[in-house]
């Protein structure tokens, strides 16, 4: 039995526990990966290497990453026309990271990248776990959980505001906090928009707020989730149906 909840299960609990239940009890394959997650994956590479300002993050090093992802998936998912254009998508993006961390965190430091949590959920004998891209810290003692994210062109107002999305840093702001026994009230959080079509500002940086009453929805949302999980009810979110990979199949009951 594991013994804990990442913030991706609980997003996936929260639009339909049948599939959830199918992924996570049953243990059925929902997703093997695409083009735009091995996009993702090599993107993030490249933005910790330069946020620690190694020599290693611009586009050989990019490519070289996202092939070694590429590799990794299914021949039938791999458009060639669209692999193409996301090699001259890359350069685009990389050229920005650095200049878009100095504009919005000017003299940080980084105090962690890809920094693991699994930490306990007060009053459930389970934990957290998650992933922080990166950790940093400005010169008025603050500190910066930044989430990156790759997209198409960028996010509207609604994905913005969207809770469920924000719950994501919510909770990492809070459980690193407990972590490393820091004050929540000196934390901020951040997504990185890195945009493959746009055509301009490809990096963005925007703040999430992350309030106290924030923390606490997220929290019963997160224990709330565990309660009826342990307890095996489940029902289908009949809205969440068109994208969902069970959906008109021997699953789908």
């Amino acid at each position: 039995m594991r013994d804990y909840i990442s913030y991706s299960e609980l997003k996936l609990w929260n639009e339909c526990t049948h599939r959830h239940k199918l992924r996570y009890t049953d243990g059925l394959e929902d997703f093997t990966g695409n083009l735009f997650t091995a996009f993702g994956t090599a993107m993030h590479s490249v933005c910790e290497n330069i946020a620690l300002k190694k020599d290693n993050s611009g586009q050989e090093y990019f490519i070289e990453t996202f092939n070694e992802e590429v590799g990794k998936l299914k021949p039938d998912v791999v458009d060639k026309s669209l692999r193409e254009s996301m090699y001259t998508q890359a350069p685009g993006i990389i050229d920005k990271v650095a200049d878009a961390l100095d504009a919005a965190f000017p003299g940080y430091k980084v105090i962690g990248v890809e920094e693991e949590l699994h930490e306990d959920i007060d009053d459930i004998d389970l934990k957290l776990k998650g992933y922080i891209d990166l950790i940093i810290q400005t010169p008025d003692e603050k500190y910066h959980i930044i989430d990156w994210k790759t997209c198409s062109w960028g996010w509207d107002s609604r994905k913005k505001a969207d809770k469920i999305v924000g719950y994501q840093l919510v909770l990492y702001k809070c459980f690193w906090a407990k972590k490393h026994n820091v004050p929540l009230e000196q934390i901020e959080t951040h997504f990185g928009l890195l945009k493959r079509t746009a055509k301009k500002d490809q990096v963005e940086i925007f703040r999430i707020s992350t309030g106290q009453k924030k923390i606490n929805n997220a929290l019963t949302l997160l224990r709330h989730a565990v309660i009826i999980i342990e307890k095996k009810r489940v029902y289908k979110n009949r809205l969440s149906c068109k994208y969902c990979p069970f959906y008109k199949t021997k699953h789908c009951t």
